[in-house]
Formats: C-alpha cells, structure tokens, sequence
C-alpha cells in the first residue's frame, strides 16, 4: 500500500473549510459566493486527480492520524477504487450543483447559509468513502444524516420542507445506530476497527457466530440510507428540498451511501444465503415497487424519486447476488444512474422554475418553447428507460443478464420476470416523462410563460447528458474506471469488457419486452391511473405517522411518569440504580481478600470523625431551616479540611477552604432573596424511602473506600511522583497533575465554570426582565432594616486586608508549582478579598471602582489557557506539554520558568471572573429588590449620629 498521508487528510478536510467561507462571502455578492462555494470542491479534485493515477493502477493508498493509539482511535484514510469512484462522483456533481443552485435560487434565499450546508454535506459524504477507521466512517454517516437535514429543510417556510427533513432524519438516524452495532460487532471479530483489516478477514468473519446480527445491522443502515423496503418513504418525502438539493443528495451521494456500504462490506459479508436472500429480494422489492408508484405520479420531481428509489433497489439486488458480474453491472449502473439522474432532476427544476409547476397534467408542448432543455432532459429519459445508444441501456442490459442466470428457492423464473416487469415499468414512467412534459401541443394555460434559462442553468445537465452519450456510445471509455472500482468491491483481478451488442441473448429479449410493454402502459396510463387512485392501498407514510405518533405518545407515558419535576424522585431512582448495579457488580464479580492490616485509631482521627458524624445528621434534622443548614455544611467543609490536613495533603486542605468561603458567602447573599424555612413537602412514607437509600448509598461508597483501602493496589499516583519534576518541572505533585498530566481535564472544567458564570448572568438577565423582575420591585422594604448595613469597622477593615489579601494571593499564584498554591486556589483568595469589598461598601460603590469586565476575564482566562496549550504543538509536543528551564536575572537568585504558570495564569483569570460574575448577579436581584444604592464607601456620615440622637430627645 503506498502513502496518501499528505493529500488524503486534506481532501477529506477541504469541504469542512470551505463551508466557513460562503456565509462570509455572500456579502460579496452571489458570483463570489458561489465562486468561492467552488474553489474548495475544485482543490480536492485536484488533489484526488493526483492520487487517482496509482488507484488506476490498482494501487490502495493510506494515510493516518494518530489521536488514541491505545484505544484504536485514529484519523485513517484510505482511498482503493471504489473510494476513488465515488469521491470524483461527490466532488465532480457537487461542482455542477454549485453552478446550478447560483442560478436557480432566488434572491430572497439564503446562499450563503445554503452553499454552507452544501459543503458540509459534502465534507461528510467524502470522510465516508474514504474513512479507513470504522469508528471515523460512523462519525461521518450520522454528519450526512444532520447535513442532510439542514438541506432537506433548508426552506423553513414549507411545511413539508419541516416534515421531509424531520422523517429523512429520524429513519436515517435510526439506522445510522443499528448499523453501529454491527460495525462495532465487526470490530470486536477481527480486533482491529480499520476497515483494510476487516476487509481482509471475510472467511473469520462469515465463521463467527456474530456474523448474523452483524449483517443484520449494518444492512438496516444500508437499507434506511438508501431507501430500500419498508424504508423507502422517507426519500420522496425528501423533494420538499430545493432542486439542487434533491439532483445532489439522490443522484450520486446521500441516497448512494448505502449502496456504497454494501459495496465496501461486499468482501466480507456476501457469500453466504443470509446475504443473498436478504439483500436480493430486498431490493428486487423496492425496484418493482418504486417503478409501479413512480408511474402513476404527477409531480415531476415525485416521479424521478419513486424512480431513484426503484434504481438504487436495482443496485441493491445486484450486489446482492453475489456474483463477479452483478458486482461488474452495479459499479456500471451507479456511474450511469448519476449522469441520467442528476440531469433529470435538474431538468425538473428548470421546468419548475420556468413554469411556475412540476405538475405534469399541467404541461406538454414544452418542446417548442423549451428546446435545449428538452432536449436534455429526453436524452435522459432515455438513458434512464434503457433504449440503446445510451448508458443506461448498457448496464440495463447487465442487470437482465444477471437476472437470467439467477435462481431463488430453485425456481429459475421468478427473478428474469420480475426484473423484465420492473425493467417495463421504468421504460413506462420514462416515456411518460418525454411525452407528458416535452411533447404535445403548445398550452395557453401554463402558470408562467416558460422559456429556456439562461446559460448557467442548463450547462450543468448538458454536460451529464454528453457524458450519457459518450458511455452510451463509446462504453469502453469507462472500462478503466468501472475495472477498478469493481476490482476494490470484489478483492480480485477483473477485467471487464463493455460492449454495446452482446449478442442474441435472453437479456436482449428481455429488454425488448421492456420496451414494448413500457410503451403499450403509457398508451394506457390513463384509465390505468383512474383505477389506481381508485384502489385501496397502504400508504407508508401514514404507517409511519401512526408509529411515530405510538412512540411519541410512549415516550411522554414514560416521561410524565419519571419526570414529574421533583427532584427527590430523580435522585431516587439515580441512586438506587447506582446502588443495584454496584452490588450486582460486587456479588458477581470476584474480590481478593484484604492485604492490609487496620492501623490504630488515634484519638484526634475518632473525634474528627465524630464531629463530622454529629454535624452531618444535624444537617438532616435541621435542613429545613436553611441557614442553620448552611453553617453546619461550614462547618463540615472545614471538619474535612482538617481531615486533609491531618492526612498530609495541604494543597487539598488549602483549596477546600477557599472553595468552602466562596461557596459559603455566595449562599448568604443567595439566601437572602429566600425563605427562610424549607416547607415539609414529604410525607412520613417518603422520608423513610430517601432515609433507606440514603444509608444504603452511604454503606455502599464506604464500603467501596474500605475494600480499596485494606487492598494493595498499583495506583497512578506512583507515576505522577516519580514524573512530577521530570516531565512537569515542579515538586507539588497536585498542581502539575492538574496543569500538566490532566491538563486537558483542568482545561475543559475552567471552560464549564465559565460558561456556569455566564449562564447565571444570563438567567437573572431573563429573570430580572420577566415578571420576577416586577415582583422584586414591588416588594415592600421591611421597616427595620438597619441604616448602617455599611458600618464603619468593616469598610475600614476590608479597606486594609485589600492589599494584604491580594498580595496573598499573588504569593499563593507564583509558589503553586512547587508549593501548595496555584491558580485556582489563587483566584479564590483574591475573590474573597472582593467579595468582602462588596459586602463591605455596597455593591455600586465597589463596581464603581471595577476596571476589568469580569465577562472579558473569563473570555481572556480561557484564551490564555488554550493558547499555552496549543503553544505545545510547535515544539512537536501533545497538547498542554509542560516546558520548563531557568533563568538568572541578576540581582535576582535563578529561579525557574515554567510554561505551566501562563496556564495556571488562565486559570486563576477564569476562577476570578466567573466567581465576580455569579455575584454580580445575585447583587443585581438586590437592587431590583430595594437595596438602596450607597455613593460614599458608608451609608451615612457617623459623625451624624450626635444630631440625630438629639432629634429624637426632642
């Protein structure tokens, strides 16, 4: 296998870059942002065009990106013929679609939005075709599944746009989660998830026992995706879409992905009855099916995708077969069904856009008023019936011929009829197609005068329909590419050859049948269409509303019996959960005995414990009262500080006092706006529940500690001691785990909290705006609220331990890598200091003095943290790597220099915004409330207090 390392990665990436452009460049005007729309599909044609010599060749290219290499996870691509067929099908219609959609939509649409999904969908389907990973492929699958969504309800304003992109969405999703079972399953057969690996292993592979659930799964992902029976209805459902929507997604990409599934699977999976019957019959279903139904529809677009539906079950059926030559005729017809196909619908939208209908009882004659697209969109028809000199009719011809020499349950006739009834309906609904729409006589009744459109409309389709006649003409042009991609489905040595005559063969009597017959059906279409709107029949769609509703209804049963908003209930049903699959995993699992003996309790250990006992269950017993509550969980955040300090772990003890003051203060302040009791809302049956799971939770987590404890184990903590100043250049164990070797968890808990800072901003925004808002300012002020909430003593306090606790904090920033301290405790020190401010002065005394929006010190602690992170990347190290080294500044001692502290930097701006930020918010709920607004650092003037107090003598 020869290396892609460079190109494929960025094939692969080159739409999801492209798709941040057309939002910018639709500023610009339409032609740039359709222009630049191109410029990332044309690149990675470029770039695939370079690779595609040595695919030619019959040469499989890889390339890969390590992420967790110890648990299989890697950006891996691969690119062998089948991959190459279908990315220049992605890529080059994809092209067309973009110089069609410029002049299609309106300028009331949204391109830039719509050229964005476009992009995005593209992105995705090229990840699935050339994904290596079959954890990268799934990722992949379920992004064309939400893209499509996007596009398929790109007009919001339809109805039916809402509904199709609701249905595509939950029929391809659901499938998309089957089929991640079975692949999963595969994996877990062969033990690795590269695809080039499974695809290797096909005898292992059919002997395991997991082959058929595996199967079984990953084709109801191939099926859903691809429309095959019974999940054929959500595709024409999909037409809701735009034109270029519709002519990208079901010509040669979304609707594609599962027949490109069951290509890739087809060396490991066929082979065997399970296969052939399922997958065979399957899509012989949906090939009559989808004919029969396209035949008598009205709406052009409907027409062309019951069609689609009947030609990808055409696929289907092929690759289901098993056979060399029916994996030949698939790859042949899947090259010819997006020529003719994507020209077709392209053809419908230009109809449409002209003449204001794609109701087919509503045009005829459009030959004369519309030549050039008429004459596109005949060609094409005729390609789609199978009429000679044109594509279609090649690999029609295959397909029949597979037919011929196809048996199922020993019967040799049943396959070669249905597929000649199916072949004879198609002709039908191709015809009627040329006839209905082009042909006839000029109508004064169309909706809008039609003409043809302008050049840029109808290039794209015109260029499908020479390629339809070039195969049609000239078959062996296509020889190359179809042997290649039918070697990557095959995994042999073939050598195809195209031909347009094959002889007096039952295939040529076949498709004469076909054709005669499709045409005596147009010749009858009509009376033929009164009785089928006259007869009953099961309508899919409505099969699949009475489901949906069913499961709806379900799931709210279900929902308003568990979620009926108390969160006593949750925590319940939580932790009893928790408590039974603990104990299932106790009793069935196996557990060595103790290797540890218990050590002595000193008597200092046994009262800590004990006051720690005594203050949790007062908690309890006083809980309704929530201020008594909340200085008893004081006083045991500090019972379990002590505990940290008696066990030696100062950087803990240090951090859960700082954690415990914040917590404490911003509670006070909250309390303030609440009740000062909880009421009883529990019964004496409710409380003995939560008392009984309580206790067992409680028994099972000390249980839990106890087993570790008495056990010798291996912990990391061993690592961390022996690389702390090695890998990380500091000596506090504590600090370097958390900015050095679980920097990446730090990372993402400092982003949490500031997002929990801006939320609680945006929460009282809302609150205070709404009728709460109103209630606060309505609230009477109580009458003995004190004058001097500001008193002297405490400002003139605050004001001296200002600087001293800044100062603190700045010592407790700088010693953090090598003594107990850091960021985080820091932020904490110095929000203390200002919290004591506010409480000190008043709120807008204080904020009056405030230079730095706390909003922006989330934002810049975030950046600083990330940036020191990615900084690592240009020393060729892994995210958040550590450097280190020291520097002598004379007269300065050397000291050293970690890159560490521009992340705990981060951290302590993070820590200190969003601290400010919550109580920010809460002090605004006191102004609403009344709270007077002080100017002076007091409220009023001590020195009043002699003439007051005479004013009230006298």
């Amino acid at each position: 296998m020869n290396d892609g390392s460079n190109l494929l990665p960025l094939i692969a990436s080159l739409p999801f870059i492209g798709a941040l452009v057309p939002g910018l460049m639709i500023r610009a005007g339409r032609n740039a942002c359709a222009t630049f729309t191109a410029v990332p599909t044309v690149l990675a044609l470029v770039c695939l065009g370079l690779l595609a010599p040595a695919v030619l060749r019959g040469e499989t290219l890889q390339a890969e990106i390590t992420w967790l290499p110890q648990l299989g996870l890697s950006a891996s691509f691969f690119l062998d013929g089948l991959g190459l067929l279908f990315a220049g099908m992605i890529l080059g219609v994809g092209l067309l679609i973009t110089l069609y959609a410029r002049f299609y939509l309106s300028g009331d649409d949204p391109m830039g939005q719509f050229y964005t999904y476009l992009l995005l969908f593209q992105g995705a389907m090229l990840g699935i075709v050339i994904s290596d990973n079959i954890l990268l492929l799934l990722i992949f699958w379920e992004l064309t599944s939400l893209s499509s969504f996007l596009l398929i309800g790109y007009w919001k304003h339809l109805p039916e746009g809402r509904q199709g992109a609701r249905m595509a969405l939950a029929v391809t999703g659901a499938g998309g989660l089957a089929m991640i079972g079975g692949m999963l399953i595969l994996g877990n057969i062969v033990g690795s998830y590269n695809l080039t690996d499974i695809l290797s292993q096909g005898d292992a592979i059919r002997a395991s026992e997991w082959y058929m659930p595996a199967l079984i799964l990953i084709l109801i992902g191939a099926f859903t995706k691809s429309a095959q029976f019974p999940f054929h209805f959500w595709l024409p459902h999909a037409m809701a879409a735009p034109t270029p929507v519709s002519a990208y997604l079901h010509s040669a990409t979304m609707v594609k992905a599962g027949v490109f599934l069951m290509a890739r699977m087809w060396p490991v999976l066929a082979g065997t009855d399970a296969w052939f019957y399922i997958v065979s019959i399957t899509g012989m279903i949906t090939m009559v099916l989808g004919a029969l139904i396209a035949l008598f529809k009205d709406d052009l677009k409907a027409l062309l995708a019951f069609s689609t539906v009947s030609h990808l079950g055409l696929l289907t059926m092929l690759l289901g077969f098993g056979t060399k030559m029916a994996a030949i005729a698939a790859v042949f017809h899947i090259i010819n069904h997006l020529t003719f196909k994507a020209a077709l619908f392209m053809t419908a939208g230009i109809v449409d856009h002209e003449t204001h209908t794609r109701d087919i009882k509503r045009l005829g004659g459009l030959r004369h008023l519309m030549p050039i697209t008429a004459l596109i969109g005949t060609v094409a028809a005729l390609s789609m019936a199978g009429i000679p000199l044109f594509n279609g009719f090649l690999s029609k011809e295959m397909m029949l011929e597979e037919t011929a020499h196809t048996e199922w349950f020993r019967n040799p006739w049943i396959v070669p009829a249905l597929a000649t009834f199916g072949a004879l309906l198609s002709v039908a609904y191709s015809l009627r197609f040329i006839f209905h729409v082009f042909a006839g006589p000029v109508r004064d009744d169309y909706p809008h005068k039609p003409h043809d459109p302008p050049f840029g409309m109808w290039a794209s389709p015109a260029l499908l329909v020479v390629l339809v006649v070039l195969i049609g003409l000239l078959p062996h042009l296509a020889e190359p590419v179809v042997t290649m991609a039918a070697n990557a489905v095959t995994g042999q040595d073939l050598h195809p050859h195209l031909k347009i005559w094959h002889g007096v063969t039952p295939a040529l009597f076949m498709s004469i049948a076909a054709v005669v017959g499709g045409a005596i059906l147009l010749a009858m279409h009509r009376p033929l269409d009164r009785l089928w709107l006259a007869t009953p029949r099961p309508e899919a769609k409505t099969i699949f509303d009475a489901l949906y509703g069913a499961l709806a209804g379900l799931s709210r049963t279900a929902t308003d019996g568990l979620h009926n908003g108390a969160i006593s209930r949750y925590l319940a049903i939580f932790v009893s959960a928790t408590v039974v699959l603990g104990y299932f995993a106790f009793t069935s699992g196996t557990m060595t005995p103790p290797t540890r003996e218990l050590l002595p309790i000193p008597l200092v250990a046994a009262v800590g414990w004990l006051l720690l006992i005594v203050a949790t269950a007062l908690v309890v017993i006083n809980h309704r009262n929530r201020f008594r509550a909340l200085i008893l969980i004081g006083i045991i955040g500090l019972m379990v500080s002590g505990g940290f300090v008696y066990l030696s772990a100062p950087d803990l003890a240090l951090t859960q006092i700082s954690v415990e003051t914040v917590t404490i203060m911003l509670l006070l302040l909250a309390l303030y706006f609440m009740p000062k009791s909880t009421p009883n809302e529990s019964g004496a049956t409710l409380r003995l529940r939560d008392g009984i799971i309580a206790v067992a939770a409680g028994a099972a987590v000390a249980g839990l500690a106890f087993a570790f404890m008495t056990r010798d184990l291996s912990p990391i903590s061993e690592f961390h001691l022996a690389n702390s100043y090695k890998g990380g250049g500091g000596t506090n164990v504590v600090n370097v785990i958390l900015v050095d070797f679980r920097g990446y968890d730090t990372y993402g808990e400092i982003i949490v909290l500031g997002i929990a800072g801006l939320t609680i901003f945006a929460l009282m925004e809302a609150l205070l705006r709404g009728p709460a808002g109103s209630r606060l300012k309505a609230q009477p002020v109580p009458p003995d609220r004190s004058r001097d909430r500001h008193p002297l003593m405490m400002v003139v306090a605050t004001r001296a331990m200002l600087p001293i606790a800044v100062m603190v904090g700045v010592y407790i920033f700088l010693r953090g890598h090598n003594q107990p301290g850091g960021g985080f405790v820091a932020g904490l020190v110095i929000s203390i200091a200002l919290l004591m401010q506010y409480m000190a002065s008043g709120f807008a005394w204080t904020q009056s003095r405030q230079r730095i929006e706390y909003h922006s010190m989330i934002g810049w602690g975030v950046v600083i943290a990330g940036l020191t992170g990615a900084g690592a990347w240009l020393a060729g190290k892994p995210f958040l790597t550590s450097a280190y080294g020291y520097i002598h500044w004379p007269p300065i001692e050397e000291f050293e220099w970690a890159t560490a502290m521009s992340f705990d930097l981060g951290v302590f701006l993070t820590v200190l915004g969003a601290v400010m930020l919550m109580l920010y918010s809460l002090s605004r709920i006191a102004r609403y409330a009344g709270e007077t607004v002080n100017i002076e650092p007091m409220d009023y003037d001590p020195s009043l207090r002699v003439a007051d107090s005479k004013q009230e003598e006298e």
